[in-house]
């Protein structure tokens, strides 16, 4: 069993036999791969290959599953629920929602407006961009199993336990008075046929793939560069586990920067080869897809300064302590 599950992670989910091959097309057409020209270019291409592949089928398969679970619907299955139950629901509908948080933000405002209990709505806020499926199947093909089941988890653990302070906190003053005074509007979802989805899917691949592109292929870029380029011991001494400070930089750093789980990814694969620590690559990652300045911006529309300053406090808060629990237990996992 466990060499059937090795041979997933290494050539269906690693793709290892695609990086052979660009290797073999490099070294065909003249260039050395050893050299750090010809290694930065066989990670850009050989990244951005299996990444494209792993994405599409990715996409087209979490939003046929996606057509099933229409703004409607998911409104009525959280109603269902109450308590922590509603926020882990609403975590786990986040899994199954667009891959950025700026895609989130409006499918938010409509569950609020709906009238959902406001930390429900958070907790599907924070859980959307920062954990999906298609970061566990990623995650899994660059750090392995343990580790991405272990982010997916913790994600989880942060969107619940952040959706519930809100809540406890009662914090609906705080949302602006649009939001909160927009009725709930009932709208029987249609039901389509499976040759409806399987358009739906295709167009969400095509659609997806054209927004994601340019941060892929920064982000596989910047990875190559990481890779071949920059020293190991620069890398060490900012984010390895000589500087006690290295979660709370990289969540710093990743903060204001605009990208999505899949451009992250691979300059996070490349920080751990250098010697960067696992939980500050996980918090730099976390950041990123979960407190962007854009994604920032367009919530200030939604709800007031305190509230805005509450939900980034407790983001950042929780993203630190992921970093440091990662960093603690690493060599549990890798």
């Amino acid at each position: 069993m466990s060499v059937l599950w090795d041979l997933i992670q290494n050539q269906v989910l690693g793709m290892k036999w695609l990086n052979a091959l660009v290797g073999q097309l490099l070294t065909f057409l003249g260039l050395d791969v050893t050299g750090r020209l010809g290694g930065s270019v066989q990670f850009f291409l050989y990244d951005v290959l299996k990444i494209t592949i792993l994405l599409c089928c990715l996409i087209f398969l979490i939003s046929y599953i996606q057509s099933y679970f229409p703004p409607e619907r998911s409104k009525k299955i959280m109603g269902r629920f109450h308590g922590v139950w509603a926020n882990g629901m609403a975590a786990l509908l986040g899994t199954v929602t667009p891959f950025c948080s700026c895609s989130s933000i409006p499918l938010f405002i409509g569950f609020t407006s709906a009238g959902l209990p406001l930390g429900v709505t958070f907790s599907f806020l924070i859980s959307s961009p920062m954990v999906d499926l298609g970061s566990l199947v990623l995650l899994m093909s660059i750090f392995g199993t343990r580790v991405a089941l272990v982010y997916v988890a913790v994600g989880l653990v942060v969107a619940v336990a952040g959706g519930t302070l809100i809540e406890r906190l009662h914090m609906e003053p705080y949302v602006e008075d649009f939001i909160r005074s927009a009725g709930a509007v009932e709208i029987d979802s249609p039901d389509l046929t499976r040759r409806e989805r399987l358009e739906y899917a295709r167009d969400q691949v095509s659609s997806t793939f054209r927004k994601v592109l340019t941060y892929l292929l920064v982000g596989v870029g910047i990875g190559a560069v990481i890779h071949n380029w920059i020293p190991e011991s620069w890398i060490e001494a900012v984010l390895g586990s000589r500087n006690p400070f290295g979660v709370i930089l990289a969540t710093l750093i990743g903060v204001p920067m605009y990208a999505d789980i899949f451009g992250t990814i691979p300059v996070a694969e490349a920080l751990l080869y250098k010697g960067a620590q696992l939980g500050t690559i996980l918090s730099f990652m976390m950041a990123v897809t979960t407190l962007s300045l854009p994604s920032i911006i367009m919530l200030r529309k939604a709800v007031k300064p305190k509230l805005l300053g509450l939900f980034i406090g407790i983001c950042t808060a929780g993203i630190i302590l992921v970093g440091y629990l990662f960093n603690a237990v690493q060599f549990l996992l890798i």
